[in-house]
Order: C-alpha cells, then structure tokens, then sequence
C-alpha cells in the first residue's frame, strides 16, 4: 500500500496517532489482561498462551522451536518461560526421538486444569476490554487488517474455538 505521506522524514499527524494508537491499545490491554489472570489464577498472558498452543497441539505437545514461533518469542524467551512451566509442574520436557538436539514441550494434567480454569477468566476479559468495543463489521475489517500486517503462520488458525 502506497504511504500517506511523501516524506520519510516524519509521519503525518494522522500516521503518527494511528500507530501510537495502536502501540497504547496494546499496551493497555496486554497489561490489563495480564494483571487480571495473574492475580486470579497466578497465571501470566504468555504463559496461558504457551499452555493453550500445547492443548490444540496434536497429542498436546510440540516442538520447542515451534512453540516459540507460535507464540512470538525468542528461543531463549521460551526457553526460560517452558523452565518456569515445568518446574510448576504445567507441562513437562519431552526429547525427540528423531533428533537429538530437538525437544518437546508437552502439557501435562495439572496445566490443563488451570489453563480451563483461567480460560473463562481470560475470555471474558478479552470480551469486555476489546470485542465488545465493536461490532461485527468492525470486528471483520479488524481481521482483514491484522491480516495484511501480520498473516497467520501455517497451522495457527483452528477448527476448535481458541483460548486467546
């Protein structure tokens, strides 16, 4: 898409607040819901994220490496957050039979039953702060401009409603 402005030099008064509009909604709302799971069921944004990606896996387990693609960290981001998980005792590490230098992260029972307990928590955040600000058109031209900045890696999209 063509830019609004000719120059590189600066944004445009209406560049410069969409794109700190959207930094601030982000911001606010990650922050929100973070604070929201972590003190109703001690559980942080990312690491809900990380449980609910290893619950639509299949046999509820992937690679690390996949993992962190899917929920948008580092290795060694994910690394560390899948050390906390396991050593709560929410998912466990599993080698890789076929390649040595590869691991798993599988979700365990007890990481499942707070990821179910959280679910309803986190839903209805994600429902009062953002989805019901629009309705359904918005709702779908949001979509298709996520779409266009960010395109969905192969298999993130499911046929199981999401936990996100």
């Amino acid at each position: 898409m063509p830019s609004t402005t000719a120059s590189t030099d600066c944004l445009t008064r209406a560049e410069q607040q969409a794109w700190r509009g959207f930094l601030r909604a982000y911001a606010v709302l990650v922050r929100e819901l973070d604070a929201e799971l972590e003190d109703v069921h001690g559980l942080p944004l990312t690491s809900c994220e990380v449980l609910a990606r290893l619950q639509d896996a299949p046999g509820q387990r992937m690679r690390m490496c996949d993992l962190a693609d899917a929920v948008l960290l580092s290795r060694s981001g994910l690394t560390r957050l899948v050390d906390r998980l396991a050593r709560d005792g929410l998912l466990e590490r599993s080698s890789c039979a076929h390649d040595a230098r590869g691991a798993f992260a599988v979700l365990t029972a007890e990481g499942e039953q707070l990821l179910e307990a959280a679910r309803p928590t986190h839903l209805a955040g994600v429902r009062r702060r953002f989805l019901d600000r629009f309705d359904g058109v918005e709702l779908e031209r949001l979509t298709e401009a996520w779409g266009r900045l960010a395109p969905e890696a192969p298999g993130a999209e499911g046929d199981r409603p999401s936990y996100e």
